[in-house]
């Protein structure tokens, strides 16, 4: 677990990826099956299941090139502009060593460390403690962090978040992680495209019924009554399959972004206790960003790619990071760190434009508590001087 840059864990990211675009193509041939299936019964209500079935097939199969299309669009637009539809949700703003030299100086150290390409650095103007990377290549891998997170941690703190992201990105992790947010928003945006397309038609309201049911009363003349019951019964039978489909790909596409292993969270936080050698630091930025880490405005796919997602599913089931008690305990157990426990953030100091009173100077051997408010703190007091240079029955006024 203390290895950075796990080959292994590299080369099964990228095969995922992989993976993951392949499943892109089949979830969109699902939603378009259903939705075929949809618009069949919608144009004639009167026939059998397995005519639907096979018709919506055919029409599957004559719009491939259309529905293979979009999805090869989507993806080139999602690589193209996945970056700038994050920003536009958190408001990450590009920064330079002039802007911000604390931390892109921290973050430069650990890549030349390490001979790591120096990723873009960005900030979001946020309370929030968190930070998250993103890129899909070389060129727009972004490490991205919150004002609030600068003003709670120290430059250790800071460092080992860096680290954190910076494995992230040695890792695979983030292709991987924008892969699965590209499937779950295409999927989603299509699978609720029909659902609002399905009660719009009203189907639950009789839309659907007055079709299918008015085509098998006309018909009544020319069909028996076993005949009519058949074929509205096929029609409510292939409406079931198409919602159930729709309804399978939207929970598979969000089945996606659960199949990027908690494990990853882990690995990265060994890799930066590796690049630091400081797993404390570790430990007490995640004590100190526990509970901290909501980004308003932050869809939940956003939030899967930042260092910790206060958002939880019921029972934990779907919940897409380990906890904070989980992660550090395994930097205790395998790192060597130590555990503080949860930690309350500094105060921050009081602001005004009349507060500007040094504080008092405690009391000791070397101070006096009639010392004029404007001296300096840590000079000599006027008494100690009057003893240092006259001797007893003597004045001021008279010592040279």
């Amino acid at each position: 677990m203390a290895a950075y840059g796990l080959y292994t864990h590299i080369a099964s990211n990228k095969f995922r990826s992989m993976l993951l675009l392949a499943e892109l193509f089949v979830l969109v041939y699902v939603v378009v099956y259903a939705g075929a299936l949809i618009i069949e019964v919608l144009n004639y209500g009167g026939a059998p299941a397995d005519y639907y079935l096979r018709v919506a097939l055919t029409d599957v199969i004559r719009t491939l090139p259309y529905s293979t299309g979009a999805a090869a669009l989507w993806i080139v637009i999602a690589y193209f502009f996945h970056q700038s539809i994050i920003d536009a949700v958190t408001g990450g703003q590009d920064v330079t060593r002039q802007e911000q030299p604390r931390l892109y100086n921290l973050l430069e150290n650990l890549c030349i460390s390490r001979g790591i390409p120096m990723p873009k650095l960005k900030i979001v103007d946020s309370d929030a403690l968190n930070a998250y990377a993103t890129g899909l290549n070389q060129r727009q891998y972004a490490v991205t962090v919150t004002t609030g997170l600068l003003n709670s941690l120290n430059d250790q703190e800071i460092e080992a978040v860096l680290g954190h992201e910076l494995t992230h990105i040695r890792n695979g992790d983030v292709q991987m992680m924008v892969i699965a947010v590209i499937i779950a928003g295409v999927v989603g945006f299509f699978a609720e495209l029909f659902f609002r397309s399905f009660t719009n038609f009203g189907y639950y309201g009789g839309g659907y019924g007055r079709g299918a049911w008015s085509s098998s009363s006309s018909d009544s003349s020319s069909s028996s009554s076993d005949n009519r019951k058949s074929s509205g019964g096929g029609a409510i039978i292939v409406i079931i399959i198409a919602v159930a489909l729709i309804a399978l790909a939207w929970l598979l596409s969000q089945m996606v972004r659960l199949a990027l292993s908690r494990s990853r969270e882990f690995l990265a936080d060994a890799g930066s206790v590796e690049l630091t050698k400081n797993p404390d630091a570790m430990i007490s930025a995640l004590r100190k960003i526990e509970n901290r880490g909501e980004l308003p405005g932050a869809t939940s796919a956003v939030m899967e790619l930042c260092l910790d997602n206060p958002r939880q599913g019921f029972s934990d089931l779907f919940a897409t990071h380990p906890s904070v008690d989980a992660r550090v305990q395994a930097l205790v157990r395998f790192a060597g760190g130590h555990d503080p426990g949860p930690l309350a953030l500094p105060a921050a100091p009081a602001e005004g434009p009349d507060d500007q009173t040094p504080p008092a100077l405690p009391k000791g051997p070397w101070s006096d508590a009639t010392e004029p408010a404007g001296a300096s703190p840590g000079a000599p007091s006027a008494s100690w001087r009057t003893s240092r240079w006259c001797s007893p029955g003597c004045s001021t006024s008279t010592r040279r």
